[in-house]
């Protein structure tokens, strides 16, 4: 049976060759501009975070879905969830949200890639049954505050989705003095202290970015993508007007999160997995893979 806010066949027909669809309106005009009002204090607020920061990093914009009660609704939505279980089956797990800020004046976001999301360690963190080296997720990617090309907005190229160009296995250093610094045919374009060249399979393959769609929404708007999608971000180009998203990432049940290990590395940070977990957002898990956590987020109940 079609669920409410279902894709239509046209719109998955376009999913399937494009590796993207959107952008949809997951809350009324207005409604997500008055709540990151009052989010804003909870989101500093890292006294029930499921990691430990010893300093400020990157990584203190993960998983926020385990201890903000507006993200932990958010990731459950049904505008979200009837879509993405109309591409992955409706047996999903969350395994990662993140907050992505770019304030004025940050260096846009260089083109990249994620299937194993191994890229900073090197180790595979997503693990597709019988595909040892290749998955990918889905990523929900809703703006918390309006994303345009000045701001800083999300740049895909269409249909590169079924083909890596990058190899997540090689080395890729963390280098934050790059953050900010580095130029690319004249614009600012990084990856949070990384450099995605390093882990080309052609070293002389430049992005043809001849096709490439600017991907503007409101606040309270998302758009849906394979991570393995070819995306990037423009620079933040203003004066004033911070761009704030927030990405959930979902994934079958039958996929394996964090295997072989109990610790996450990257950004220069080593986090413990001691208190984490996916979320079970839709249907069952018949596999018993991953660790859950109970959908009462407060307290890390896991079930």
């Amino acid at each position: 049976m079609k669920k409410q806010f279902s894709l239509s066949e046209a719109e998955l027909k376009a999913f399937r060759e494009n590796g993207f669809a959107g952008p949809f309106d997951v809350y009324e005009p207005g409604e997500m501009t008055e709540t990151y009002k009052k989010l804003r204090a909870e989101i500093f607020d890292r006294s029930h975070a499921v990691y430990n920061l010893e300093h400020t990093s990157l990584l203190a914009g993960y998983d926020r879905h385990l201890d903000i009660d507006f993200f932990s609704k958010h990731i459950m939505r049904r505008q979200i969830l009837d879509k993405v279980e109309g591409i992955l089956g409706p047996d999903l797990l969350c395994w990662r949200s993140e907050m992505f800020p770019k304030y004025p004046g940050d260096e846009g976001t260089d083109w990249h890639q994620a299937d194993t999301f191994g890229h900073a360690s090197g180790q595979p963190q997503v693990v597709w049954p019988m595909q040892e080296n290749f998955g990918g997720a889905i990523t929900v990617w809703t703006a918390v505050t309006d994303a345009d090309k000045e701001n800083g907005c999300l740049r895909f190229i269409p249909g590169t989705h079924e083909e890596m160009f990058y190899d997540e296995t090689k080395e890729m250093k963390y280098s934050p003095e790059q953050i900010n610094k580095l130029e690319k045919n004249g614009s600012k374009l990084g990856f949070f202290g990384y450099d995605y060249r390093n882990l080309q399979k052609d070293p002389d393959w430049v992005p043809d970015e001849s096709t490439a769609v600017a991907m503007e929404m409101k606040a309270g708007q998302c758009v849906i993508f394979w991570s393995t999608l070819m995306h990037a971000s423009y620079p933040n180009t203003t004066t004033n007007r911070t761009r704030l998203g927030f990405t959930a990432r979902y994934v079958p049940a039958s996929v394996k999160i964090y295997p072989g290990t109990e610790t996450i590395e990257e950004y220069g940070s080593t986090l413990s997995l001691k208190n984490y977990g996916v979320v079970l957002v839709s249907g069952k898990d018949d596999f018993g893979h991953n660790r859950i956590i109970d959908k009462n987020m407060r307290g890390l109940e896991f079930a």
